[in-house]
């Protein structure tokens, strides 16, 4: 009996330990979103490629819901509901898919660099329904993880101007309505002393917008156009996490040009420097 006590303790003391390493301690960065398919087209595509160009390791992890709320993901952490689509990109780069995940489970499956966080689209530049359920959000991942664990804000982007989403309409179906309230909201959320970073995906966007692409970002009038759209995207987060800048990375997917890679990294570059205002790209 008593060394089945001792074994327990000693069990205990070890997991102890693993959750108390450092995620610093490593070479590796190592984010995780809890999102939907705008943390998709931000992370799962070409931000490990941009990394990997300049010899950094990283992990990549998206619980995904297609359009999930904040308010969705407090009631799947409160009731510890395995609904997630965990999807991972390893540190070969290989990508995994595993079914019926809880947020706990994920959140316990790598030691963490970073969290990300976001809103549904149609609801992001809504800063009192966002209220209603990050501080939860973030209270239970909190709770979960080691203290070094930084969490960021995913700034998502406003619709094409010509979108049929029905979400629209909370923005009089209005591009520059939508920005601003997202920019808006991003840079309230920014004084929460919650997160490390905001990741300015959406001013990204809006940057690329100004250039000679015009308003062709997105492939449905809402998610981001499979290559220099998702691209764009990807070079916001690669610029503020590594705190590099992205110009000089001469990655670039296969399909995009030149002149598109070029203007996706201009404008990830000009939203880093001015997360919440529309810089002009003149390209």
């Amino acid at each position: 009996m008593r060394k089945s006590v001792l074994l327990l303790i000693s069990i205990f003391l070890q997991l102890v330990t693993i959750a108390q390493v450092s995620p610093k301690d490593d070479d590796i960065i190592k984010i995780l979103a809890i999102g939907n398919s705008f943390s998709e087209d931000g992370i799962e595509n070409y931000l490990y490629d941009l990394a990997s160009n300049t010899g950094k390791k990283m992990i990549i992890g998206n619980l995904y819901i297609g359009g999930a709320p904040l308010s969705l993901h407090v009631k799947n952490a409160n009731e510890n509901a395995e609904k997630y689509q965990y999807r991972k990109t390893g540190l070969d780069g290989k990508k995994t898919t595993t079914k019926d995940v809880s947020i706990s489970q994920a959140l316990s499956n790598e030691n963490w660099d970073y969290i990300s966080f976001q809103q549904a689209s149609p609801l992001s530049g809504k800063y009192d329904v966002i209220m209603e359920s990050l501080p939860e959000l973030v209270r239970y991942v909190r709770e979960e993880l080691n203290p070094e664990t930084q969490f960021v804000y995913h700034q998502t982007w406003a619709y094409q101007h010509d979108s049929d989403h029905q979400g629209f309409a909370n923005y009089n179906r209005d591009q520059q309505t939508m920005y601003k309230a997202i920019a808006e909201v991003s840079k309230k959320v920014s004084k929460l002393n919650e997160f490390k970073y905001i990741i300015p995906a959406g001013t990204a966007i809006q940057n690329a917008r100004t250039s000679s692409m015009g308003d062709t970002f997105t492939r449905d009038g809402y998610h981001l156009q499979l290559d220099y759209g998702r691209f764009t995207a990807a070079c916001a987060w690669y610029e503020k996490i590594f705190g590099e800048d992205v110009r000089k990375n001469s990655y670039k997917p296969e399909k995009v040009t030149e002149l598109q890679a070029k203007i996706a990294k201009e404008a990830a570059h000009k939203a880093v420097k001015k997360p919440y205002k529309v810089s002009k790209v003149k390209l």
